[in-house]
């Protein structure tokens, strides 16, 4: 097995096959504040990606819709909830090989809430940052949603 996945993460690869990716949804979700647009950002505490800024989001249930996925992930971690859901980006993501997954980026405007910590155990700090001034470093998947959010690109392979 991989040296990135040791007897901590062994059930982390287990429940991310690693013979087919598993997908996700992950949410841009956008707030105007003084004019300027912000987006939610926490630190991830879970593996892959331990202690890097991410957006909210998270796997997809049994014959749940992206839009529901969105919503739900987004209120179980944060609080807030989200309004106008719409599709963004495709990510394939093999930077935590031998585990692969897909994310569905997703981009959202805020309907109300604010931020807290309500999954402690995978994630803190939920906060607005502006958009252009991002905390770092961020999770490889949502680098690709602020860029293809600013620069209209529905696809990535990383």
């Amino acid at each position: 097995m991989n040296a990135l996945i040791d007897d901590k993460y062994e059930d982390d690869a287990k429940k991310c096959s690693l013979k087919h990716p598993v997908t996700g949804v992950g949410v841009l979700v956008i707030k105007y504040i003084d004019g300027k647009q912000h987006v939610l950002v926490g630190k991830r505490l879970s593996h892959p990606g331990t202690g890097k800024y991410e957006f909210p989001g998270g796997f997809i249930d049994h014959l749940e819709s992206f839009e529901q996925c969105a919503k739900r992930e987004v209120l179980e971690e944060t609080g807030v909830t989200i309004k106008n859901v719409r599709f963004l980006r495709l990510l394939s993501m093999k930077d935590y090989s031998p585990m692969h997954f897909i994310d569905v980026g997703l981009v959202a405007e805020w309907e109300g809430g604010e931020p807290t910590d309500r999954e402690p155990d995978s994630s803190q700090g939920w906060s607005w940052y502006d958009i252009d001034n991002m905390p770092e470093p961020l999770f490889v998947s949502k680098l690709g949603l602020v860029e293809a959010y600013k620069n209209n690109i529905s696809f990535m392979d990383l």
